[in-house]
C-alpha cells in the first residue's frame, strides 16, 4: 500500500508530490540536521524521488554523498537526498492534509544532545549503523 502525498514550501513557490511506502516519520539527530533546522529533522522516507510540480528548490551540497533542498524564496527546508538518486527524505511538515503518522525511527541517536528527548518508543540507529546501511 503506497501513500501519495502533496505539499509545498511556506510561500508556495515550490510544490511537490511524493509516494511513500508507509505513513512513518523518523527523526535525524545528526549535527548537520540540527544546525540546518535548529533541532532534529522530522521526515518521511520516499518510495521514489520527489517530483516538483511547481518551482524548483535550491540544493546545497552538505557532504560528498548528499544534498539538502530548500525554497530559495522563503527558505523552507524541503528534503535531504543522496546524490546517487537512491534515497530521498522529505520534511514531514511540508506535506498537506491529515495523516495518521507513526513516529518509529530515530537516526544518529549517538549525536542527540541531552537537552531534548522524545517520549515515543522507537527503533534507534547510530551514525555507524546508518552509514553502513548506505555504503
Amino acid at each position: 500500500m503506497s501513500l501519495e502525498k502533496h505539499g509545498s514550501c511556506l510561500c508556495g513557490a515550490v510544490k511537490l508530490s511524493v509516494r511513500l511506502e508507509k505513513a512513518s516519520v523518523d527523526a535525524c539527530h545528526c549535527s548537520m540536521c540540527r544546525k540546518w533546522g535548529g533541532g532534529p529533522l522530522l521526515s518521511v522516507i520516499c518510495a521514489e524521488p520527489v517530483t516538483f510540480t511547481a518551482g524548483q528548490p535550491v540544493f546545497y551540497e552538505s557532504s560528498a554523498w548528499a544534498e539538502r533542498g530548500f525554497c530559495g524564496k522563503c527558505g523552507t527546508h524541503l528534503l535531504y537526498r543522496l546524490k546517487n538518486g537512491k534515497f530521498d527524505s522529505l520534511s514531514v511538515g511540508v506535506l498537506e492534509g491529515d495523516t495518521d503518522w507513526v513516529f518509529d525511527l530515530q537516526v544518529y541517536i549517538d549525536e542527540k544532545p541531552a537537552y531534548y528527548c522524545f517520549a515515543n518508543q522507537t527503533k534507534t540507529m547510530t551514525r555507524a549503523e546508518v552509514e553502513a546501511l548506505f555504503s
